[in-house]
């Protein structure tokens, strides 16, 4: 099985994704006009939007269920991972990533919006709505429903609750070895699965305003205690940072580990981490009350900054100053171009991470590391649990067929115990399995919809020009746009102007 999974891995990220990504970045850069950049200011304004309604919730909200998915292990486990296969130039090409994949993460994410709709009292939208609804092909949204179920309900879970399982027991140590059909399993282990279970369980059933209040509170918190920790240790040692940030540069283009290897691992990590053009956080962000679409495409944009250049970066940073790691040559020769650390160490696991703030605070450091793989895969899980719930109520509506959504609840809470108690490296792979086949669809969706529309442009263009009018209220009329399909925008905007006309 895992020969199988290595094969399909290797044939799904093949250079063409990791230049598609790279292209789809770059593709929207240019047609935003750089907007990543150009309204850096205006997306962190609209974080604190009170917008909060019966039906959606808040912007800030939804950065937050939006930030649980991009930031999990994938920042503290996957980092170390480009780091240990591609060499330190790898953290230089996540960087590129996190750039361009801000003006993708605004143009899926205004799409999420724009054609989202109102069912069982809440939002719903993501790419399988945005094909039907802008393309018309309702074979791609089902494809791409049926494959984020399987990516998100079945696969990633497993990696977040893998890298949980593996940092309690190197902080706890293995505890009692009960046996059972996976192997041998430490007690640690399970009890730490049986606290995850109840509580993700707790709040799944309450649907997403117990997962946005639950995350708005938590991701904020672990995200910014995670930086503090990291500039301490950069502080501490402010006469290697410069050197550093010289390796990292130096090594993207002369790398130790070969320039394809920089390339492909800090591609692959920075998409795997901030998940900008795999189409999980339209989800998010079509669940969000706005004014305008585009509003929340770029509250989204802004959360591919918090996740690569802030969280990943504070990571790197710690790894590399304290050089707690290590970077093997060819998977085929095992051996080591940088070896400062015991060769035995895993390399796609969190100890990297672990033995650098042991090395500057002693046996806390692997402690603390510990508390935030809990808190960054918890809320990962929650994340994947609301886009696979997202996708299976759009098969309930686009194939009339009726899937109970606590199907998809127990579905979740068998793979995070599967997970939990196999090893890193199987798991990851089924992972990446999983983001490249969502990252296939979605990215070659959102460009055919620009050039059969561009609907993402003209929003951002109406939007530009109502701020530049000085409006206090904003407005969508997707018809004067020429927009086909927005119902629900063509509904609010009628009632809008009904109101009007009433007063």
């Amino acid at each position: 099985m895992q020969a199988f999974i290595d094969f399909l891995n290797g044939i799904i990220w093949s250079p063409a994704l990791i230049f598609l990504c790279l292209g789809a970045g770059l593709f929207y850069s240019i047609l935003t006009r750089f907007a990543q950049v150009r309204h850096f200011k205006e997306m962190f304004s609209l974080l604190f939007n009170p917008n909060e309604s019966d039906k959606g919730i808040s912007s800030f909200q939804a950065l937050a269920v939006s930030l649980s998915g991009r930031v999990g292990t994938g920042n503290i486990a996957g980092v170390a991972a480009a780091i240990g296969f591609g060499g330190p130039g790898a953290i230089f090409w996540m960087w590129v990533v996190a750039f361009l994949g801000a003006s993708t993460a605004y143009a899926e994410s205004t799409l999420g919006q724009i054609y989202k709709v109102s069912e069982d009292g809440q939002y719903r939208g993501g790419p399988a709505y945005y094909f039907e609804r802008c393309l018309g092909w309702r074979w791609l949204g089902v494809l791409f429903a049926l494959s984020s179920i399987i990516a998100c309900g079945v696969f990633l879970p497993g990696i977040q609750a893998n890298s949980v399982g593996n940092a309690v027991v190197q902080i706890f140590g293995e505890g009692i070895v009960v046996s059972s059909s996976f192997g041998d399993v430490g007690s640690t282990k399970l009890v730490a699965l049986a606290v995850i279970l109840v509580v993700l369980a707790f709040i799944i059933f309450g649907g997403i305003k117990r997962i946005a209040n639950f995350t708005q509170i938590v991701v904020p918190f672990m995200a910014l205690g995670y930086i503090v920790m990291a500039l301490i240790v950069v502080f501490l040692n402010l006469d290697k940072v410069p050197g550093i940030f010289g390796l990292i540069f130096s090594d993207a283009f002369t790398a130790q580990a070969g320039f394809g290897a920089a390339i492909g691992w800090g591609v692959k990590r920075g998409v795997y981490s901030n998940e900008a053009g795999q189409g999980t956080g339209p989800h998010a962000a079509a669940a969000a009350e706005v004014q305008h679409p585009a509003q929340q495409g770029l509250v989204q944009a802004f959360s591919v900054y918090i996740d690569t250049l802030f969280i990943c970066t504070a990571t790197a940073l710690m790894i590399l100053i304290t050089q707690q790691y290590n970077v093997q040559g060819t998977l085929a020769d095992g051996q080591f171009i940088v070896q400062n650390v015991d060769p035995s160490t895993i390399i796609a696991s969190p100890a990297f991470t672990q033995m650098a703030l042991a090395s500057v605070f002693g046996s806390t450091g692997p402690i603390f590391v510990g508390i935030a793989l809990f808190f960054f895969a918890f809320t990962t899980i929650l994340a994947y649990y609301y886009i696979a719930e997202t996708n299976v109520a759009y098969l309930r509506r686009a194939l009339n067929i009726n899937v109970s959504l606590t199907f998809v609840k127990l579905l979740i809470m068998f793979m995070v115990a599967y997970g939990t108690v196999n090893t890193a490296g199987y798991i990851w792979n089924l992972g990446d399995v999983g983001v490249g086949l969502m990252a296939w669809l979605n990215i070659v969706g959102i460009i055919t919809i620009f050039f059969m529309a561009k609907p993402t442009m003209k929003a951002l263009r109406d939007y530009e020009q109502q701020k530049a009018s000085g409006v206090t209220e904003y407005t969508f009329n997707p018809k004067a746009l020429g927009i086909k399909g927005a119902e629900f925008w063509e509904k609010r905007y009628d009632k809008q102007q009904a109101e009007k006309a009433d007063k």
